[in-house]
């Protein structure tokens, strides 16, 4: 397969899915509407902002490959990366912070508040992640 040949593909999966997360979010709509209960329309809140992001990031990823040139230059990457840095300690602080206050939950029975830390938890990991991930390019960029 041609790379020009992939980008059409990956472009078009992209539109598949986002098909599919516009679904998601006139679901969730439809679920908050059929409720009054705050904790199933919170949840689905988050999953419809979540669904919402991601068709944004699809559309990203379908336009950089079909019209618009993407870089990320070593010399960005530098200019900001002291703010980078100082983000990743503030999401790990928050790591541990949602982390203490599972761990005092333990055996309480506070399972609404437990599953809400939870989703707190592996959201704010996952922001961790992705920062250093970023930090995997700029090693890739710069000797």
């Amino acid at each position: 397969m041609t790379i020009k040949e992939l980008q059409k593909k990956l472009a078009a999966s992209m539109r598949r899915w986002q098909k599919i997360e516009n679904s998601a979010i006139v679901s969730t709509g439809y679920v908050m509407e059929k409720t009054e209960n705050p904790i199933i329309r919170l949840v689905m809140e988050i999953i419809q902002r979540d669904s919402q992001m991601h068709y944004l990031v699809q559309q990203w990823i379908a336009d950089s490959v079909e019209s618009k040139t993407v870089s990320l230059t070593p010399d960005e990457l530098k200019k900001v990366w002291g703010l980078i840095e100082r983000h990743t300690e503030i999401e790990e602080a928050m790591v541990e912070i949602v982390k203490e206050a599972l761990d005092s939950l333990k055996g309480k029975k506070m399972y609404i508040q437990e599953y809400l830390l939870k989703y707190l938890q592996e959201d704010e990991i996952k922001h961790t992640s992705l920062l250093k991930s970023l930090e995997g390019l700029k090693k890739g960029m710069m000797p």
